[in-house]
Formats: structure tokens, C-alpha cells, sequence
């Protein structure tokens, strides 16, 4: 059992988790075990819901099912998903399908068994504020506890030792275009709403999907092959200047390992800024897979003679779009290299225009005199997934796929996710209750290897937290 005995309303718990997506579901998994660490984890929404309007028939994940909520940090954990398969009494049937890359929905229905197991996890429960209190030594949060339909039903208030944010991102939408999204009645949404709507935009005369990431992809995919041979009526726009393959090479991935999130970590704050951007192929491009079946599906529609009535166009610049006499929708196209505007008129837009951090000002309001924050204003954060607080702060606030700035590229990146909450937990008590490999990547990304706990930018390292072996210990 995680959560100790005999606890009141007013014991402040060892970690309380902001945020249950697949990173906080991870650290919650991996904390389960440990028998007298006190945790809990709010959730505004009912239930646990990862990217519904993506879970597209056939689409798969993009690492492998190893890389689930815990096994690359503990294979022997119950929350395996080699485990979910035995208890649904699927295991052999997924041996002999040989798949190393699960769909989506099958990863989704995996962490719904497990967020449904774990105890730790409270849904419906939306975190106000966090402040810190000088005198109880600990972080009090104020919460809303919400009916199924989201309305208020209670205030609360509980305490922390320390503070996980794992509040995720949220659908990017370009400035310019929303307006129209904002419309009632105008056909124009972003891919994470596909699903919701994809009956209609099946419909539509003509289609239009912006942006050349996978989920871009996927979705021209999906369409392409539930239109008429022929009557297609599709475009497929892209900043971008090719439809470009995912990074996948063996030692590409190496980028996605811990020895280079540490490595990345220890640069200098310009120096990372400048890969965060140059380094967009290592994932946001379209995994291979999935650009070989768009063609093959092209192709196969060429057999009887013609060319389906699909455009595929990279390297256009998608100014504004503005709602024309009727139900269509006229969008300003610039071709970046010929430097040529023109006009495009279609019935329904996808926007797979990607995802941004959600803020956390409004969670933090009351922490942001004591957050240390680098030039641009972000908070720094330390080798450990920490923000770096005033010292008269002593407890902790870990940071999950919030810290793109300071990790790099393996931040949102599901693979990372185990050993992230293992080194969360096993700073958090002190201990090793998840011994870590010293070396993951055979790459040397540097010609010295990176230091522990070491300065940030001329700034001291975090002090180390509070030792909690001791509350733990008396429970």
C-alpha cells in the first residue's frame, strides 16, 4: 500500500503530483512500490485521456512498447505493459504478432489499466494555486474538486513536502487563424479534435491539412483512404521544405538516451536554444512507416490509370484565412522559395500545427517570487528535473516535459519517461530504490563528460532536498 496509515487531512504528504498524462502516470506507477512514500495526483478531467482525437485505426506509437510507464527503470514493476497484456490473457497472441511498435489506442487502453489500478490518483480534482508556507515548511495547494461535467463541488486545501508539474501541453494554434477557429459553425480544427469530427470532415467536398509532422500525416492518410478513387479533393500544405522522415537511425535515437539529456543539460544556455530548433527532425518529422503507406495508398490509386486528386505541397506559408461568401474557406498561401502568393479554396481545414507547454503561471502565481529564472525568463531547472527555488524554499518542485529548454529534444519523448521518475524518486528519498545505468548511448556527445549537480549558467546548483528517509522510515 503507498499511502501510510493513520495520515489526517493536514499531514503533509512526501510528493503531490499536478498532472496525470503518461509522465505523472509513470512516476505514480513507479511510486506505488515503495511502501511509505506518501503520494497523491490531481487530475482536473474524469478520467485518464491521452490524445482521444489521434487514436486513429492503425496508427502506432513511435517508440517501442518497451517504452512504456516503467520497465525501462524497473522490468520486474507490475505496471508493465508486458503485464497488462498477460492479465487481458493477450500475451501469446502479441508474441506471435511480433510487433515492437503498438498502436496508440493499445497504449492508451494500457495506461487506462493502469491509472484505474493505482490508488495515489485523484480525477476531478483541479490544483488553484501553490504557495509556499515559511512556517509549516511545506507547499499548500488549494483545489477544486469538479462533478462530471466540470462544474465546482467542494474547495480543498492539502500540503506537500514537495511538488511534481506534469500538466502536459496543449494544442498550438497560429494567431492569425484563431479567429476562425473560434467561429461557430466554420469547419476548421486542430488535428487533436480529428476524430470528434471526422465523420463530417469525410464529408466535405474539399479538405485541406496544414502541417508536416505526424500527426499531419496521419491524418492526410486516414482521409486519403476513406475518399473515392478520383474524388479525392485533398491538400496537404507544409512550412516545412520536404515531407521529411523522422530521424530513425540507431545511433540518431542515441539522442533520446540519458547520456545526452545530461550532456544537453550542461551546455550553455544559447548553445541549447540553437539545437532545440535545428534539431526538429529527431521528432517532429513523419516516421517512415507512415510516409511508405501514403505513397503506396497514391500509388494504388494510379493503377486504372490517372492521378488521384491529392496535392501534396511543402514549403508554403499559410498567412491568414478568411470565411468567403458561404460555408467555404479561402486560405493566403505564400511559396516560400518562388516567393509567390496565391489563394486556395476548401471546405474544411485540419490544423496539425503541434503542441506547446501548458503555462504554468497560473498554477505558480504564488511561487514566482522564490522561481530563479534564466535570460528569456524561464525557470531554470536542474540536473535533477528541479526548478531552482530560493533557498529558503526547501522543498522541491520537479518538472515533467516542462523543461524542453534545459533537457533538449528527450523531454516529451515517452521513452525517457521511467527514467525520469526514477531519478525524480530516488532524489526525492534520498535513496536508490531504482539504481540507474551510468552509461546508455554509445555516443560521446561531448570531449568531457558532464558533472552531477553541477552550476547552471554561473548559477549554484539546486541545494539537495530535503532528507525524507526519515518521515518515510517512521511510517
Amino acid at each position: 500500500m503507498t499511502t501510510p496509515p493513520h495520515r489526517t487531512p493536514q499531514t503533509p504528504r512526501h510528493l503531490l503530483g499536478i498532472g496525470i498524462g503518461p509522465f505523472n502516470l509513470s512516476l505514480a506507477a513507479l511510486a506505488h512500490p515503495l511502501t511509505g512514500l506518501d503520494t497523491a495526483f490531481y487530475e482536473q478531467r474524469p478520467g485518464f485521456d491521452w490524445h482521444p482525437g489521434l487514436l486513429i485505426d492503425g496508427a502506432t506509437l513511435q517508440v517501442p512498447f518497451l517504452a512504456d510507464l516503467v520497465t525501462l527503470a524497473d522490468p520486474t514493476n507490475p505496471w508493465t505493459f508486458l503485464n497488462y497484456l498477460k492479465t487481458r490473457d493477450r500475451l501469446f497472441p502479441f508474441y506471435f504478432a511480433e510487433r515492437f511498435h503498438i498502436q496508440r489506442a493499445e497504449y492508451d487502453a494500457y495506461c487506462r489499466w493502469v491509472s484505474s489500478n493505482l490508488p495515489t490518483l485523484h480525477f476531478s480534482h483541479q490544483v488553484d494555486a501553490v504557495r509556499w508556507n515559511h512556517r509549516t515548511k511545506t507547499f499548500e495547494v488549494d483545489y477544486t474538486r469538479l462533478a462530471h461535467d466540470g462544474s465546482a463541488q467542494a474547495l480543498g486545501r492539502t500540503h506537500a513536502h514537495n511538488i511534481v508539474l506534469g500538466v502536459g501541453t496543449e494544442p498550438h494554434i497560429p494567431e492569425n487563424l484563431q479567429p476562425l477557429v473560434a467561429t461557430h459553425g466554420v469547419p476548421v480544427i486542430h488535428a487533436a479534435d480529428y476524430l470528434r469530427y471526422r465523420t463530417t470532415f469525410l464529408t466535405a467536398r474539399h479538405i485541406t491539412v496544414v502541417g508536416a509532422g505526424q500527426s499531419g500525416a496521419e491524418v492526410f492518410l486516414d482521409l486519403l483512404r476513406h475518399r473515392p478513387i478520383g474524388q479525392e479533393h485533398i491538400h496537404w500544405i507544409a512550412r516545412t521544405e520536404a515531407f521529411a522522415p523522422m530521424e530513425y537511425s540507431k545511433l540518431g535515437l542515441e539522442h533520446f538516451t540519458p547520456d545526452y539529456t545530461r550532456y544537453f543539460h550542461a551546455l550553455a544556455e544559447p548553445v541549447r536554444d540553437r539545437l532545440v530548433s535545428a534539431q526538429w527532425q529527431l521528432h517532429k518529422g513523419i516516421d517512415s512507416d507512415t510516409i511508405a503507406a501514403i505513397h503506396d495508398e497514391l500509388y494504388r490509386r494510379t493503377l486504372h490509370g490517372g492521378w488521384p486528386d491529392a496535392t501534396l505541397t511543402p514549403g508554403v506559408r499559410l498567412h491568414t484565412a478568411t470565411r468567403t461568401t458561404g460555408p467555404r474557406i479561402e486560405l493566403h498561401l505564400e511559396h516560400i522559395q518562388q516567393n509567390i502568393r496565391t489563394t486556395l479554396t476548401t471546405d474544411a481545414v485540419v490544423l496539425a500545427t503541434g503542441y506547446r507547454e501548458r503555462p504554468l503561471g497560473r498554477i505558480l502565481a504564488g511561487l514566482d517570487p522564490h522561481l530563479d529564472r534564466d535570460n528569456s525568463g524561464r525557470p531554470r531547472i536542474d540536473d535533477q528535473f528541479r526548478m531552482i527555488l530560493h533557498p529558503t524554499v526547501t522543498g522541491s518542485v520537479y518538472v515533467q516535459n516542462a523543461e524542453l529548454h534545459t533537457h533538449g529534444v528527450g523531454t516529451p519523448d515517452l521513452g525517457l519517461a521511467a527514467w525520469r521518475s526514477a531519478t525524480i524518486l530516488n532524489t526525492l528519498t534520498g535513496k536508490e530504490p531504482y539504481p540507474l545505468p551510468r552509461r546508455t548511448a554509445f555516443t560521446s556527445f561531448g570531449l568531457q563528460e558532464p558533472q552531477q549537480n553541477q552550476h547552471l549558467d554561473g548559477i549554484p546548483a539546486a541545494r539537495q532536498p530535503t532528507d525524507l528517509t526519515p518521515l518515510i522510515d517512521q511510517r
